[in-house]
């Protein structure tokens, strides 16, 4: 099916029915309940902004909102593709909401965030993907809050002439754009994407300013065997991402692709060894990894790892 169908038919790009199977115990998490969560879902209400971490019904939530950190993401709450492990609604969007930078930047000062990460819908309506978006977020904040540093997660702007180029000239600290699959998997997963030009589009990163951290990541739990997780690291290594994130896929509805099955604590054990021999500056690997849990830690303990390595160079 092409992109144009699925817009106009995005319940065709799912079964209309896959049980959920049950979670094993080593995955639980906690709803987002306490106090702390209840004031970011105010801030967020207040200011008319959109986070990853309800629309795509992130297991963190609960954790990550107690401390006050969110996911923003820009350009809306209606994604213009339809992956089928995705529970962002797709559709048609709206217009691009121009006070989106300043707002987000005003929550972000509100917040007292010392790093934060932005990310968007697809929006392959818009002439540059919504790249202008992101810089002009990337810009507010430097001027609110010059002290905290930003990591963005972007689409992957295809055919969209030089977004990427307009992103990473506005210095993020993290450049993220994540693989999320196995490229066997990659016409039933996500069938609006091409795999070798999300890595392009890593690798352009690297080559217009190598001082911007590079990161990406996939699901597992999807149908992908161990070697193809393995290809898929020696193709970020080659990309020169410095940063690899592996999660356990988990179902968000049953109109989403099913869960293949769970992979074990130990499994993810090996693939942090194996990814972390290959190469990366670091890698988190287990069953509740997403692309920007625990960013502002990870962020710092990145920023220490280049160095303790240029250094010893």
């Amino acid at each position: 099916m092409s992109d144009k169908q699925l817009l106009r038919h995005p319940e065709k790009a799912h079964k209309p029915d896959n049980p959920s199977p049950r979670k094993p115990a080593w995955i639980r998490v906690k709803a987002p309940t306490s106090e702390e969560a209840a004031e970011v879902r105010r801030l967020m209400r207040d200011k008319n902004l959109h986070t990853v971490c309800e629309e795509a019904a992130c297991p963190n939530i609960g954790e990550c909102w107690k401390h006050k950190h969110a996911t923003f993401m820009i350009l809306g709450d209606t994604c213009t593709r339809a992956c089928a492990f995705c529970n962002v609604k797709t559709g048609k969007p709206g217009g691009v909401d121009m006070t989106e930078p300043e707002n987000l930047a005003d929550s972000v000062k509100a917040m007292g965030l010392k790093h934060v990460v932005i990310t968007s819908v697809d929006r392959d309506d818009l002439a540059d993907g919504g790249a202008f978006q992101f810089v002009a977020c990337i810009e507010r904040i430097r001027v609110t809050s010059p002290d905290c540093t930003i990591e963005v997660l972007t689409p992957d702007f295809r055919d969209k002439g030089d977004a990427v180029e307009k992103v990473a000239t506005a210095k993020p600290d993290v450049f993220n754009h994540n693989l999320e699959t196995v490229p066997r998997l990659y016409p039933g997963i996500r069938p609006g994407a091409r795999y070798f030009q999300s890595l392009r589009l890593l690798q352009r990163v690297r080559e217009l300013d190598p001082s911007i951290f590079t990161k990406s990541g996939i699901m597992v739990g999807l149908g992908e065997t161990r070697e193809e997780v393995l290809q898929v690291m020696d193709d970020m290594r080659s990309a020169g991402v410095d940063f690899m994130t592996i999660g356990q896929y988990l179902q968000p509805t049953r109109k989403h692709v099913a869960v293949d099955r769970f992979v074990t604590p130990e499994e993810f054990d090996d693939y942090r060894a194996m990814a972390m021999a290959k190469g990366f500056l670091m890698v988190a690997a287990t069953p509740l990894t997403r692309s920007s849990h625990h960013a502002d830690r990870d962020f710092e303990a990145l920023r220490a790892e280049r160095l303790r390595r240029q250094t010893k160079d």
